[in-house]
């Protein structure tokens, strides 16, 4: 059913419900007493209904303003909006009526009962938007517009999931290379840090050398100092011997 499937016709068969409702009150309201306090409160209770169902109207074809930019977005044709925009039009016919009778009524206060049944019949001679569109309802044109809509629906939803679980994969995969590389970064990091101690413990030995070397080479004197380069010098030549002559 459309009312089932197409949101428009869902808040349709609710507005319809309030308009035949307030038909029914404004009928009482007709045959009500004058000047009566029954008569008062159904006026209050007819206004205010008028007041709701026009907002409820307007909202509708503000929907229905949006549709007919892109009326194959929503499912529908031309015809179909073109359809919606004439119910509107009759449901705020009806409403202005009553309205334009209640207040009639109000300002003749009982005087003036050939106007007030003339605007009855003017509300009375408004098609009833309701009954003509109940028995083309349920045509086959409505029925292939449901089966597509329906269609169109359960692809649309399919490419969603189908969508969000590649999006997933693609979350996972780059979480674990996130991980993967976390890893990476404290395991380069831990070396560093050792590199860093290592060094520092090299520059502590060749400091400590160093200091040795000066010290020994202060105590040995200009003659020890001479005897120690000859020495170096012979090792360096026996070393070269062996290496790069043997």
């Amino acid at each position: 059913m459309p009312s089932a499937q197409d949101p428009f016709y869902v808040v349709k068969e609710e507005i319809q419900e309030s308009i035949d409702k307030l038909q029914s009150t404004f009928h009482q309201w007709e045959r009500s007493p004058s000047n009566t306090g029954e008569q008062v409160n159904l006026r209050k209770e007819l206004l205010a209904a008028c007041e709701s169902i026009e907002w409820q109207v307007d909202e509708l074809d503000k929907a229905i303003s949006v549709a007919a930019r892109d009326p194959a977005w929503y499912g529908i044709d031309e015809v179909e909006v073109e359809k919606r925009r004439r119910w509107t039009s009759t449901a705020r016919t009806q409403v202005s009526a009553v309205k334009k009778a209640v207040d009639a009524g109000k300002e003749l206060n009982g005087t003036g009962i050939t106007s007030v049944n003339g605007m009855r019949r003017e509300l009375m001679r408004v098609p009833n938007s309701h009954q003509t569109d109940s028995s083309n309802q349920y045509t086959a044109q409505d029925d292939d517009f449901i089966a597509s809509e329906s269609d169109r629906q359960m692809l649309l939803i399919k490419q969603q999931d189908e969508e969000l679980d590649e999006l997933t994969s693609s979350l996972v995969r780059i979480g674990g290379v996130g991980l993967t590389i976390h890893e990476e970064l404290l395991g380069q990091e831990k070396i560093l840090d050792d590199l860093g101690m290592e060094m520092d413990s090299t520059s502590n030995r060749l400091d400590f050398v160093q200091k040795k070397v000066a010290m020994v080479m202060k105590k040995a004197g200009i003659k020890g100092q001479m005897m120690m380069i000859l020495f170096l010098v012979v090792l360096f030549i026996i070393l070269f011997v062996l290496v790069f002559l043997t």
